[in-house]
């Protein structure tokens, strides 16, 4: 590490152990997030949120929310994708995922908390470029909600007016195989 490299880490700290800046932006209008969106870029991570419900929402736990049991103790009700065989898996259900399906989630469950606008969605899961993005990106998801309620789960994908979508479970879903 030398002075003149302010991204220099001392010898042995990992990278990933360093705080980092989030950039939080309230506002209505969708205008407005998307000029902020274009504006910070690249600056750091950006969550943006309609009004300071959503924001607390996002942040902190719900009030009736209960203690989570002992790691030991907590039944296995996260949201599995295997990717891998193309399921989703909750519990002791599981559902087959067309590709499409199981692209798009995981491409949401990478950064839960995320909103991914449907450009970046289509980009991710039909790899080329959209041309009617955003009507292959509605009728996708359309049919994964149906999905994932059918398992259980209590995940959703939820539309964020102007912007795009994101999942509103924020616990970090895990996927296996690839």
């Amino acid at each position: 590490m030398t002075a003149d490299d302010p991204d220099a880490t001392p010898a042995g700290t990992d990278p990933a152990e360093r705080p980092f800046s989030l950039v939080i932006g309230v506002t209505p209008s969708p205008a407005e997030r998307l000029r902020l969106t274009e504006l910070l870029d690249g600056v750091a991570p950006l969550l943006l949120v309609a009004d300071l419900d959503e924001l607390r929402e996002l942040i902190t736990p719900g009030a009736d929310a209960q203690p989570e049991p002992a790691p030991h103790n907590r039944p296995d009700n996260a949201l599995v994708i295997d990717a891998a065989r193309s399921l989703a898996r909750f519990a002791d259900r599981e559902i087959a995922l067309t590709r499409l399906e199981r692209d798009l989630l995981t491409c949401l469950t990478t950064e839960p908390v995320r909103v991914w606008s449907y450009a970046e969605l289509h980009r991710a899961v039909w790899r080329d470029t959209p041309t009617r993005h955003r009507a292959d990106v509605q009728s996708l998801v359309k049919r994964l909600r149906r999905k994932l309620d059918e398992l259980g789960t209590g995940v959703t994908i939820v539309a964020v007016r102007g912007v795009g979508l994101r999942l509103t479970d924020h616990r970090r879903p895990r996927v296996r195989g690839g």
